[in-house]
């Protein structure tokens, strides 16, 4: 019999090994974890080599309970991906999983939140409010790069020092999500924050006694920033504007406030990395000038004695 313990995480080692990011890695240990946890309660408790559709139809319906659609989606993903690596160790003859179908999802139907004006203005003031000068220059370059060219979490802490070429105003993206690598241009604004922190930064690291850091973004510690911490600091900073704050907020509102003010659909595919112009499409449910113009000239418009707008 195959311990469950040590095949789960050979196969997490597998997925390290392919180059998958440290919060998919996290979050596929952890969903191994919570179905062995819940293998290794039942009664009689099942071999792993004897786990069949049944078992995990049992499983995910009460995985599944009371949660989200794309929760369970995401459960199944991983569960068919260590399926298919029982199958290629021989511990399964055939991956049930293969053929389950799981929630059908239509991620259009979930419009995106983007961050307000205002909301965006209360940001930038607590951020600015900061005692240290190292730790004001460092989010105000993040916030600024992840607003400005609409950057993934992970394409923003994978950043290096070299991927900035100041002359030119650009930023290497190594695409590691999707394999499409792309120079990205930065608005002024951005040029300027990255500029301000370049030598805060230097000299945090002459403090630490660390000059050999290639991270563009580094810690208290003087290594490459975790998105996992960084990740609960955006959030208690977006608790203290009363924003509920994520890093792909900040993707949808560059995508959306982009598209408002006039960028073409494949200016904006580029930006982000988009494999397929359609994932891009769909912020212009959200943002769509044309469809706001065609209702200044609705007839409606001039029933209070108002003129309409050409």
């Amino acid at each position: 019999m195959r311990r469950y313990d040590g095949v789960s995480e050979q196969y997490v080692e597998e997925c390290t090994a392919s180059g998958k990011t440290p919060g998919t890695i996290e979050r596929i240990a952890r969903e191994l974890e919570r179905f062995g946890s819940w293998l290794k309660r039942r009664r009689p408790k099942p071999k792993l080599e004897d786990v069949n559709a049944e078992v995990l139809t049992k499983y995910l319906a009460k995985r599944g309970a009371f949660k989200a659609k794309a929760t369970l989606s995401g459960v199944m993903s991983t569960l068919r991906g260590f399926g298919n690596f029982l199958m290629r160790t021989c511990v399964w003859r055939e991956n049930p999983l293969r053929w389950m179908k799981g929630p059908r999802i239509d991620h259009r139907s979930r419009l995106p939140r983007r961050i307000k004006k205002t909301q965006m203005e209360d940001l930038w003031r607590t951020v600015v409010g900061r005692r240290s000068p190292f730790r004001r220059s460092l989010w105000m370059a993040m916030l600024s790069v992840l607003y400005g060219t609409g950057v993934r979490r992970g394409e923003l802490l994978e950043l290096n020092v070299e991927d900035w070429s100041r002359d030119e105003g650009l930023l290497y993206v190594s695409g590691r999500k999707t394999g499409r690598e792309r120079r990205v241009a930065v608005p002024e604004f951005v040029w300027r924050c990255i500029e301000a922190y370049l030598p805060e930064r230097h000299n945090h690291l002459e403090k630490l006694g660390r000059t050999d850091a290639h991270a563009l973004f580094v810690n208290r510690d003087g290594v490459r920033a975790r998105g996992s911490t960084v990740s609960r600091s955006l959030k208690r900073l977006g608790e203290r504007c009363g924003i509920d704050l994520t890093f792909h907020r900040f993707r949808h509102t560059c995508a959306t406030d982009l598209l408002e003010s006039g960028a073409r659909l494949p200016e904006v595919q580029e930006l982000l990395g988009h494999a397929c112009l359609t994932t891009t499409m769909w912020y212009t449910h959200f943002a769509n000038p044309a469809l706001h113009q065609a209702v200044r000239l609705h007839p409606i418009n001039t029933m209070l004695g108002g003129g309409s707008e050409s």
